[in-house]
């Protein structure tokens, strides 16, 4: 694996059943109700939307999200990104005895210049940055869906 290549595999817990959770999962325009890291998101068409991120460090990540695949019988999803950063997500939304959960796996190619450029000393702390997008996404996701 490159500097510039990233894994991230998240697993998020939910009580709400499976069938809302995908529903607000692969509703990418209702993002920024619930995760406060998702600034703001076009939609380009049905199955492309262009997302601007930030985190805790200070720039912005434009990624372009096109929907591969999504079915909600199987709580299977898969969405091309290209932008700041080129790969893919899949997820799973699996019931769970007491909700749901949602195992997200993310296979991404840093293009930004500025992520490139310092990847060799900040990777830990792109790493720890994307962590915390997705600790805040899951808690918002919770508290958005609680009863």
């Amino acid at each position: 694996m490159s500097l510039h290549e990233y894994r991230f595999r998240t697993s998020w817990h939910v009580a709400a059943p499976a069938e809302l959770v995908f529903r607000e999962v692969t509703d990418v325009s209702g993002y920024p109700r619930w995760w406060p890291d998702v600034r703001s998101v076009l939609r380009l068409d049905d199955d492309t939307a262009e997302v601007v991120c930030r985190a805790m460090l200070p720039y912005r990540i434009v990624i372009r999200l096109h929907r591969v695949e999504e079915d909600p019988d199987a709580g299977r999803l898969c969405v091309r990104l290209t932008g700041d950063l080129d790969g893919s997500l899949r997820a799973w939304v699996r019931e769970h005895a007491d909700g749901t959960v949602l195992e997200i796996v993310q296979e991404v190619v840093a293009r930004k210049p500025l992520l490139r450029w310092c990847a060799l000393v900040a990777r830990p702390v792109f790493r720890l940055n994307h962590a915390v997008m997705m600790n805040r996404g899951h808690r918002g996701l919770r508290a958005h869906l609680a009863p």
